[in-house]
């Protein structure tokens, strides 16, 4: 049985994984995401190389038969990327700038199966819709520090999740990474799913 491998230092996605019985072990590809090429890409362009990128560094590495998921996730508003904001001061004009609007949460997602020489990548997308926020709320939100390094700004498990009112999608991959296109992965790529928990 191939080892189960995730190629992010993302605690949500490991998170999301262990909750439905996979084990996987972490492996941070570090590829620079800043760079020009991938900041030219448009939003669901960036996050699908990003995610093959993430996945390929890895099984470059290794040399034992493993199954490797490698993801990146961006946040699209008004058709421009919003990415993890970095600074306070960028994350407050995010906020006030998504506020009472809506916009869609990509997440590429690449898993490479190194023992039968399989790959199978896929974005998948989640509307987000968030209330009007005061400035007295959005400058405590920044300042808990939550939003300076996650896609957007935003989570739906923390500080932020008052401020969403509603989703069209799936949860799980606004949250990190997308269980049911997991799980159907696995399907395509010869496993069951109670076999995929057994990987580790």
């Amino acid at each position: 049985m191939p080892q189960l491998i995730l190629a992010s230092a993302s605690a949500s996605r490991r998170r999301l994984l262990e909750s439905a019985g996979l084990s996987p072990t972490i492996m941070v590809s570090h590829v620079d995401e800043e760079t020009e090429f991938f900041n030219s890409l448009s939003p669901t362009d960036m996050v699908i190389a990003l995610a093959i990128t993430k996945a390929h560094t890895i099984r470059e590495i290794i040399d034992f038969p493993a199954i490797i998921i490698g993801c990146d996730s961006t946040f699209e508003f008004e058709g421009q990327s919003l990415g993890k904001p970095g600074t306070p001061a960028v994350a407050i004009e995010r906020a006030k700038r998504v506020q009472g609007n809506s916009g869609l949460l990509h997440t590429g997602h690449c898993i490479i199966d190194t023992s039968r020489d399989r790959e199978i990548s896929s974005i998948v997308t989640t509307k987000v819709s968030f209330d009007t926020m005061s400035d007295v709320e959005i400058e405590d939100y920044v300042a808990s520090g939550k939003p300076l390094h996650v896609a957007g700004g935003f989570t739906l498990d923390g500080f932020s999740s008052p401020f969403i009112p509603s989703i069209e999608g799936d949860y799980t991959n606004v949250v990190g990474i997308s269980m049911p296109f997991i799980r159907k992965a696995f399907a395509q790529l010869g496993y069951s799913w109670p076999e995929a928990k057994v990987m580790s």
